[in-house]
């Protein structure tokens, strides 16, 4: 393993990181708020990373799948450490939370441990949305377009370490090319889900924040009611569209460019915007004989929790942790479906679904017909049994781990609701659970321990399990 190759790439991203974080002292500088030490504190963070590289930057980058893989584990949690410090500086909470807060914005979680959001400095709560829109589409992603200057092969490594989904799909000869291009169409969501809540009544502050975590799918907001607060149709249904699409795989919007819809037309898109919709229908028929709300609002609201949960997003207009139980169940259904691989969503994805579904059903037939020959097509596409088996292999780790969590959490003390939710909201990604973590709550109630746990639980999730996992095979610590 190459020590040399994993210090030069985290450098890199360091000094990119400082740089970003300049947009907070402008936040700062524009409200009049005291942003010295964020500048002062973002010229250190890019100081020390500029010595590091200075030191190897005459050592060629040679990244083996072993040093991406390192690297990326590494990457999250020095994240997690650079993000964390601007809130030690500007608010009175341990390190713990800290961190947590920080590891819930760059993974796109969007749990928090501050009860009173609207009493922070614009720059903190801009910091907070900037970290989702960072890590929404990845940082790693970001830097491949710095790193495959250097060395296109390494690059494609790390890209293949860091991005989630089945396989691994580029558009352009180099995958440099094709980060780019994915950041461009994320940045022009970004923009126009922007100008439409301004369009829609927000202010500019509160339109680019709740931009940055509509497109990440992360839910940080600026008010303490999320959503809830604006009491705006307009701005309800835009964001409800937007998460849907930040939902779906970028690759697909990015094929748009090219007259091709046909991202849009697979098996997983199609499955996703059905799924949504009967889930949608569901819970708003159930809600709206319970609470005897107008058909009207009861679809607003229950199309919009849909969305919010499916993309993991976690943004919310009401406490849905207030209805029904039935409701509740419908919208646990639809934190454990998740969103299109490709895109910024989190969740265990709906091809993963399928390919589980298809392969039981051809295992049904090969119990009726043993000596027939059944294999498992993904849009007509035959998929080997490598695919096959990654994918339970994702979804039993995926399952062990909030299981995990879900014991290390009922065995403190909490209620079983409040265990079972909170598991599946971390690891998956989406922020809010139910109980006493539900969406008019959040994890200031744990302990400085728990949240360390919950943050490493995050970056499980948000790395799809194998990433993390890989570092306890003794295989992996062997030259190979």
């Amino acid at each position: 393993m190459n020590y040399k190759n994993i210090f030069k790439i985290l450098s890199l991203t360091g000094m990119t990181l400082s740089i970003i974080l300049l947009l907070d002292v402008l936040i700062g500088m524009v409200y009049s708020e005291k942003y010295i030490a964020m500048l002062n504190y973002d010229i250190l963070l890019f100081l020390v990373n500029l010595f590091i590289w200075s030191i190897l930057k005459n050592h060629k980058l040679d990244l083996s799948i072993k040093d991406s893989i390192l690297v990326v584990n590494l990457l999250w949690i020095l994240l997690g450490v650079a993000g964390s410090i601007p809130f030690l500086l500007y608010s009175n909470i341990s390190i713990s939370s800290a961190f947590f807060e920080a590891i819930s914005g760059f993974t796109t979680t969007g749990a928090t441990i501050y009860n009173n959001i609207e009493s922070l400095p614009k720059l903190i709560l801009f910091h907070r949305t900037l970290m989702h829109w960072l890590g929404g589409l990845g940082v790693i992603v970001l830097s491949i377009g710095l790193l495959s200057m250097i060395n296109p092969t390494g690059s494609l490594s790390l890209f293949k370490a860091e991005s989630t989904g089945i396989q691994i799909e580029k558009l352009t000869p180099r995958i440099k090319d094709t980060a780019i291009r994915l950041w461009i169409v994320y940045f022009i969501l970004t923009i126009i889900d922007m100008l439409l809540l301004k369009y829609f009544g927000m202010n500019w502050f509160d339109a680019i924040n709740h931009a940055f975590s509509t497109i990440s799918t992360g839910g940080f907001s600026t008010k303490n009611s999320s959503l809830g607060y604006f009491h705006n149709d307009g701005i309800i249904w835009t964001t409800t569209f937007f998460m849907l699409l930040a939902g779906i795989n970028f690759l697909a919007h990015l094929r748009v460019y090219h007259s091709d819809l046909s991202g849009y037309k697979n098996e997983e898109s199609r499955w996703y915007l059905i799924i949504f919709i009967l889930l949608s229908l569901l819970l708003t028929i159930v809600h709206m004989d319970i609470s005897g709300d107008k058909l009207y609002e009861t679809l607003k609201h229950s199309s919009f929790t849909i969305a919010s949960v499916m993309t993991t997003t976690g943004f919310a207009t009401v406490d849905y942790g207030q209805w029904s139980n039935l409701a509740i169940a419908i919208i646990f259904i639809g934190i454990l479906t998740g969103g299109n691989t490709g895109s910024t969503a989190g969740g265990i994805k709906i091809i993963r679904h399928v390919i589980v579904i298809k392969t039981l059903f051809s295992e049904i037939k090969r119990i009726l017909h043993p000596n027939s020959i059944i294999s498992v097509f993904i849009d007509g596409n035959q998929q080997k049994e490598r695919i096959l088996a990654s994918t339970f292999g994702f979804i039993t780790l995926f399952m062990i781990t909030t299981f995990i969590v879900t014991i290390y959490i009922f065995a403190s003390g909490y209620d079983v609701m409040t265990s079972i939710s909170a598991s599946f909201a971390l690891v998956g990604n989406v922020g809010p659970g139910f109980s006493l973590v539900g969406p008019a709550n959040n994890f200031s109630l744990f302990s400085d321990i728990d949240k360390i746990v919950f943050s490493f639980a995050m970056i499980i999730g948000r790395l799809e399990c194998y990433t993390v996992f890989i570092l306890f095979s003794s295989s992996f610590w062997k030259k190979f």
